[in-house]
Formats: structure tokens, sequence, C-alpha cells
């Protein structure tokens, strides 16, 4: 089958896809450089670790990439900084790890090329995501103004003021890049399909919708809303939810998501495409807060709606995953309302510091929520 280097592999994604990849047959080599908002100090290594080849590395690291490339058929990037909000005010950070280090991959894989490129882009590329008019307009680049606690109102709406309908979002919106994050994404996805076939390569980028599921880490107040509202309701604490609560998102299982690069990796229709990854459903961020804490045996502790929002944050934004069905054979096996009772099994074994309030506070000394 071959050898497999998935950059990030350690992380949450990467060690279900590492499993996935071993399971297919492949040898499968990891570089990651394990850092403490992801993997604190002195916690345990990935059970998935001790199955696969692990280059403790950073991206960044040419030297190191380059020994990672040695020998290598198929690459799967995912290492990459994540989180919408602290890419607002860790800009170097985020820009430094996303984009220089995706440069220095393909800088070494022009030398050691691969026969495909797999690279974890995500939805924050699209912005505020498809809209339709009362009279059934499609709306490609919906807007809001800045939002504030006192709006009244968080939704977008037409240029006379008339109200507009989120529906599903295929691959052919034209981004619209609202943070610093999806400005890093965005680029890690051109890279890979620009440089790729410039040197014989097959790129492929899978924009991931809300992936959740168990492994994630609990003590990353920046990783998805799962994840943080379950870290939030170990601790006793109900969930912090910002403007009303009524904004959508898509919620995919990692167990999909894996699957999904799977197939991208070995999909001959798949080369120098573009794929949304999701559950083609979409569920409001009030609805997820109110259903884990049920599932986890605490009812009681109900969103907090804060009435304030993120700067970079939009409204509505799920996906339209009929390409990925057609051309890569991808369905969903995981419903969101089944998967939460394993979601809370697995998240009441765990330790979590909550450090919401933490980065809350990040946030809004320096003016980054309104």
């Amino acid at each position: 089958m071959g050898r497999v280097l998935v950059t990030g592999g350690a992380g949450f994604i990467g060690c279900h896809l590492s499993r996935v990849l071993l399971e297919a047959g492949y040898e499968v080599r990891v570089l990651d450089n394990l850092i403490e908002q992801v993997h604190p100090a002195g916690g345990p290594v990935p059970p998935v670790m001790r199955e696969v080849e692990l280059v403790r590395a950073d991206i960044r690291d040419a030297d190191s990439v380059r020994r990672a490339l040695r020998d290598v058929d198929k690459v799967v990037h995912l290492a990459a900084e994540v989180g919408v909000g602290q890419s607002m005010y860790a800009i170097d950070r985020y820009v430094s790890v996303n984009d220089r280090g995706t440069a220095v991959l393909f800088q070494e894989l022009i030398e050691r090329p691969a026969e495909r490129v797999v690279v974890a882009s995500s939805m924050s590329i699209y912005g505020e995501g498809l809209y339709r008019t009362a009279d059934g307009r499609v709306v490609e680049d919906a807007e809001r103004p800045a939002q504030r606690s006192d709006c009244g109102n968080w939704d977008p709406a037409d240029a006379d003021g008339a109200a507009l309908y989120p529906v599903a979002t295929p691959e052919s919106k034209r981004p619209n890049l609202a943070s610093v994050y999806a400005l890093t994404k965005f680029m890690q996805e051109r890279l890979t399909l620009t440089v790729a076939p410039a040197y014989g390569m097959e790129g492929v980028a899978l924009r991931l919708f809300n992936v959740y599921g168990p492994g994630q880490a609990l003590s990353n107040p920046y990783t998805g809303v799962l994840a943080i509202f379950a870290s939030r309701l170990l601790n006793g604490e109900r969930p912090l939810v910002f403007e009303d609560g009524e904004q959508r998102r898509d919620f995919v299982h990692v167990e999909d998501v894996a699957r999904a690069f799977l197939l991208a990796l070995e999909q001959p229709a798949a080369k120098g495409q573009v794929y949304n990854v999701g559950s083609g459903q979409d569920v409001s961020i009030h609805a997820v807060g109110l259903q884990l804490a049920e599932a986890m045996g605490r009812p009681h502790l109900t969103p907090e709606i804060l009435g304030k929002a993120r700067i970079g944050d939009i409204r509505h934004c799920f996906g339209d995953i009929g390409r990925a069905r057609s051309q890569l054979g991808f369905a969903p096996r995981r419903t969101f309302e089944d998967s939460l009772g394993e979601l809370a099994e697995w998240v009441e074994r765990q330790q979590a510091v909550d450090r919401v309030h933490e980065a809350r506070r990040e946030l809004e000394a320096r003016g980054l929520v309104a």
C-alpha cells in the first residue's frame, strides 16, 4: 500500500486517521511537535502513536521535514494552528505555522515529490455561508454589519434590509475570508492545488466543517465548540454561547472525517479537487449545548447566552456534500444525535482544565468581543 506521512498526525484528527490508514494496510509516519496547548506536558501520548513512526519536529523545520519525507508515497497535511478567535491576536504564530509551514513542506516536496498531497482546509474560508432571498435569489456575499450586543438582530440582510435565509454551502461559493485563521487555511489550500501539479504531484483539499468526537483536546479553549462545551460541563459550569445561540453549523464525526481523507488519498477522481466534508445536516449552537448537557447527565447546566459577538465569527454556514458523495463515494455514517452518548461517556473518563474564561479575557482585552 505504501507509506503515508501525516503532518500534525498526533492531533485529534490525525490519531483517528492514523488508525484508519493502518487498518487499510499503509505504513504511517507522523510529524508532530506535540505543542502543549494540544498535548499538555506530562500527558499520555495517544496510543496509536506507538504503532506509527513518530517524528517529533516542527513543520517549519526544513531538515526534519526533509527526513520525514524520505520514502513517502503520499502526504496528508494536517499540521496547523487551529482557532478563529485566537488567530485574531496570535497573528504571527498562525501565519508562521500554517502558511510558512506549508511552504516549507512544499519546498522539500520539490526534491522528494509524493504521488498525492491531501490538505486539511476549512469551512471558515467561506465566511458567511450561502443564502437565498425570499424570492429564491442566491446570495454568495452576504455580510452583516459590525455586531454589537445592542444590535437586536444578528442575521445578515440584503441591501434593502430584507431577511436572508441560509442554505447549504457548496464548494463553488466564493471565499470570504473573515479571520486570520481563514486566510491561512485558504493559503494552505491554494499552495497545495497550485504547487503540487507543477511538480507532477496530485493535490486535493478537504474543507472540513465542525469536527467532533472522542479524543479532542478538552483543555484547549480554541478547539471545537463541542469539546469546549464538554469541558465546561465536566467542570460543573454552563456552556458559554456567543450571540443568541441560533447560529447554525454542520457537525461531522471524526471517524467520518478520517474516512474522507482515506478516500481522498485513493480515489483517482479526487485529483486537483476541493471537497466539503460535513454531515450534510445543520444544528444551532444553542441546541448543541442543550443536547450535550442532557447526554452528560447535566440538563440543569443550560447554555448561558452571552449576547455578544466575537470579531471574525460568522452567522450561519453548513455544507453541501454532494460533490464528495458523487466523486469520492463519501457518505457520513455517524449522526450527531446518535454520537452524543459515546462522546459523553468518553468525556466523563477525562480530566479537563476549563480555560474558557481565560480565552474570553484575551479576546475582550483586545476588543475582539463586542
